[in-house]
C-alpha cells in the first residue's frame, strides 16, 4: 500500500528562488525512482513563501532506507536550514480511498482494502 508525505516549508522569502532551484532539482531526479507514485507541489494562496509538498511513494521502508540517502537529495536537504523559518511539518499518510476522473475501479479497489493500522473498535466486553 502506497504512503504519503505531506511536508510544509515556511521560506525565508529571500531563499525562495534557490529553494525552489533545488527542491525542482530532486522532483525532477526521484521521478525516475521505482517507488516513486506521484509528487504535488502546493503554495498556499495567501503567502507564496509557504509551500506544501504531497510526496506518494509505493513503500514507507525503501523511503527511510533508500531513497531520504539518494545523492541528489543531499544539497537541498543540507540547505534547509538557511532557508526555512523554522522546521519542516512533516506527517505521513496512508490512502484509505482514491477518487479521480476515470478511476471508479480504483476507487472500489481502494475502498476494498482495510489500512494495516486500521483494526476493529472492541469495547471492554470484547464486543466490537
Amino acid at each position: 500500500m502506497t504512503v504519503t508525505y505531506l511536508i510544509k516549508f515556511d521560506i525565508i522569502p529571500e531563499k525562495r528562488a534557490t529553494f525552489l532551484v533545488l527542491l525542482n532539482g530532486v522532483l525532477d531526479a526521484m521521478r525516475s525512482e521505482s517507488a516513486f507514485v506521484e509528487a504535488i507541489l502546493h503554495v498556499d494562496p495567501a503567502d507564496e513563501n509557504r509551500l506544501m509538498l504531497y510526496e506518494t511513494w509505493h513503500d514507507h521502508e525503501n523511503v527511510i532506507n533508500v531513497q531520504l540517502h539518494r545523492p541528489y537529495r543531499h544539497a537541498f536537504h543540507q540547505a534547509l536550514p538557511d532557508m526555512l523559518t523554522g522546521q519542516r511539518d512533516i506527517s505521513i499518510w496512508r490512502a484509505m480511498r482514491a477518487d479521480r476522473v476515470g478511476s471508479a475501479e480504483s476507487a472500489a479497489r481502494d475502498a476494498s482494502e482495510t489500512p494495516p493500522s486500521v483494526t476493529p473498535f472492541t469495547n471492554r466486553k470484547g464486543r466490537q
